[in-house]
């Protein structure tokens, strides 16, 4: 992962809404047959997952194609439309309702934890990305129409239905990026982790009978092995809360009064 961040918006927004939502003019036919706008952000998208989002220019995805940079200017103006298009590409939902689980709100919660954590993990330079003002396109509203429409029987308001979304992303984006960057620190240091922790070994067992951290040396032998899912836990946790929040709001709700004239609301008969 390179360490420069590149954000999205930072192109023309309305010639990148137009390319997203295919609302302005097609380009006349190039002197490449064959070369579309979908041809061109699918090699980006590959380009950056092969050797990460700083790798991605005009230029190279040119070559990738096969062709001249300035075709590709007849497509897309510059890399900050590019890089909206490749960031709605990616996330194209799955056609199939059984991706978000076949039962209720909090499995729903549970499937896109893990449906964005593998999201991530294909498409590592998404961490690259600033996405605090993303453009939204088609993917990105068909992925959140189809999130909300699941958990809608939450009952909660609407902002409190974004915010649980919200919620479950960030999570997921800090176990992803902790995921990510230490398989590039072994990479870029060629220690495997177990190698790391050995090396450090001789010192933490002085340190751990030394008497000084008398709680860390009683932690069990399992407790920083690789057997526990710290993301299942995590996101676990996250939907307990949720499912607490709710049934205290569902608790909370006035109950909802038999309209007046209905058999429930008559009086009860005077005894003769």
């Amino acid at each position: 992962m390179a360490s420069g961040t590149e954000t999205s918006g930072s192109g023309d927004i309305g010639r990148t809404l137009e390319l997203l939502w295919d609302t302005g003019r097609r380009p006349s036919r190039g002197p490449k047959p064959g070369l579309t706008l979908e041809r061109i952000v699918a090699a980006a998208v590959e380009v950056a997952d092969r050797e990460g989002l700083g790798a991605v220019s005009m230029r190279r995805i040119a070559t990738e194609l096969g062709t001249g940079t300035m075709s590709l200017y007849r497509y897309v103006p510059g890399k900050g439309e590019l890089l909206d298009l490749m960031l709605d590409r990616v996330q194209r939902p799955s056609e199939n309702p059984a991706e978000l689980g076949d039962g209720d709100w909090r499995s729903a919660l549970h499937a896109l934890g893990h449906a964005t954590l593998a999201l991530y993990r294909r498409h590592t330079w998404l961490l690259e990305v600033n996405q605090s003002r993303p453009i939204l396109g088609p993917s990105a509203l068909d992925g959140m129409e189809k999130v909300l429409t699941r958990i809608k029987p939450m009952g909660l308001t609407d902002p409190e239905l974004l915010s649980a979304i919200v919620m479950v992303d960030g999570y997921v984006v800090g176990a992803a990026r902790t995921q990510v960057y230490a398989e590039e620190a072994e990479r870029s240091s060629g220690l495997t982790d177990a190698q790391f922790w050995e090396a450090q070994e001789p010192v933490l067992v002085k340190a751990m009978t030394s008497g000084r951290y008398p709680v860390l040396a009683g932690l069990s032998e399992d407790t920083f092995g690789p057997g526990f899912d710290h993301f299942e836990f995590g996101l676990q946790r996250i939907l307990d809360g949720l499912e607490v929040f709710v049934t205290a709001r569902k608790s909370a709700a006035p109950a909802v009064a038999p309209p007046k004239g209905s058999a429930c609301s008559a009086p009860p008969e005077q005894p003769s």
